[in-house]
């Protein structure tokens, strides 16, 4: 379902509707594993989802590393529209929009906390808070744990919240408003915020803008938790492109965005002293011989940096391509069916050797092996039935 169909759904303003994150598993919503963890063999998985059909919120399951096999573990309810999810760095708590219109009988969504026990990965709510904006649809933890960082597509615009030492949410420090439009009127005629990413410094926001076919820039002030325009405030896309998610090289030296209105990957140069992208190339995420419908949703970079993953909305496919580490340009190795309706978010586990895709119009979560030498995925035949999941999140079983 497109992103414009479900906002109506929740109620939001007519807009037209429709990433990632830097340095994988040195990230704040990917922190990397201690290396006193051992040899893992399970991982707890945090499905976000769509709440206003069967869902009932946050679903928790099991994952065995050596075939897949996914185990209901269980569900954390009484949050509306739980679609994004982020962990903090320890990873003792999540955090979740509420990807609403009005929340508590007031305009605009929420954020709200959990605690996590890290074994049987079960949820305590702790508190919720006014997340600055309507329809809230991404959020990023800050690597020192004090602040979450929040998008808004409905709203137009981004926010920051403090993170107190409880894991609980304080009101907003800083709403940040976007300003403009461009070509697509059904699509772009105002900002729409995707995702929010941070560099593996945690020194830059970036902030991939559909309804601006930008990527805006901003420094980060952990003094006042704000957020300030940086010296290059955006790098632009090809018109009509409309950015979506955006991850970073493990290598800190290329950024990736997917690109949801004409399917393509944007591939930048990151200068990190600077905090400024320039685009190296843009290439299609689709077959040439493809003539359907499609929008692109999530992208992420292997843990290996050899490889670039995006999901196709239409295609309903996994497209894998080929980094060249020396310049950041991409080559086509594959696409994977995700053997379901609408890809939303997918998820690399820490490990490297599985992908999960999120069909969020068939309710599926479907895991994949991935062929680290090719990038290629092969089905497993692990499928688990989640009323329209949207977001995965992974990490290791605590001993």
């Amino acid at each position: 379902m497109k992103r414009c169909e479900v906002l109506r759904k929740l109620g939001l303003r007519a807009a037209a509707i429709v990433v990632g994150l830097g340095a994988p598993w040195t990230s704040p919503l990917f922190p990397a594993q201690s290396a006193a963890e051992g040899n893992p063999k399970e991982l707890l998985l945090y499905i976000g989802t769509y709440t206003y059909g069967k869902s009932e919120g946050i679903y928790v399951y099991r994952m065995d590393l050596s075939s897949g096999v996914l185990k209901f573990a269980s569900v954390a309810k009484g949050v509306v529209n739980p679609s994004f999810l982020a962990f903090d760095p320890t990873k003792r708590y999540l955090y979740s929009v509420s990807e609403v219109s009005r929340s508590a009988g007031k305009p605009g969504g929420a954020v709200s906390a959990f605690r996590r026990d890290p074994q049987t990965g079960e949820l305590t709510f702790l508190n919720q808070q006014p997340s600055g904006g309507e329809g809230p649809c991404h959020l990023i933890m800050h690597r020192q744990g004090k602040f979450v960082f929040v998008a808004h597509y409905a709203g137009g615009c981004i926010s920051v919240l403090p993170i107190r030492e409880d894991g609980r949410l304080g009101e907003p420090t800083d709403v940040v408003r976007h300003q403009g439009s461009s070509v697509n009127p059904q699509r772009q005629e105002a900002p729409h915020p995707h995702s929010v990413n941070l560099d593996a410094a945690n020194r830059f926001l970036f902030v991939p803008d559909l309804g601006l076919d930008k990527i805006m820039i901003y420094r980060v002030d952990l003094t006042e938790g704000k957020l300030k325009p940086n010296e290059e405030p955006w790098a632009r896309v090809k018109a009509g492109a409309g950015p979506r998610h955006f991850d970073f090289h493990p290598n800190g030296k290329y950024a990736y965005v997917i690109n949801e209105l004409d399917s393509t990957f944007t591939a930048f140069a990151y200068d990190n002293e600077r905090g400024s992208l320039r685009e190296i190339e843009t290439v299609s995420t689709l077959p040439e011989n493809f003539t359907g419908t499609n929008t692109c949703a999530d992208v992420h970079v292997a843990p290996s940096g050899k490889f670039l993953y995006g999901s196709n909305r239409g295609h309903d496919s996994i497209v894998i391509l080929a980094i060249n580490e020396d310049t950041g340009k991409l080559k086509y190795v594959a696409h994977e069916p995700t053997q379901g309706k609408t890809p939303r978010n997918f998820a690399i586990d820490p490990t490297g050797d599985f992908l999960l895709a999120a069909n969020q119009n068939s309710d599926t979560v479907v895991a994949f092996r991935i062929d680290r030498t090719t990038g290629k995925l092969s089905p497993t035949g692990n499928v688990v039935h989640v009323p329209m999941p949207v977001c995965l999140k992974m990490t290791f079983v605590s001993p």
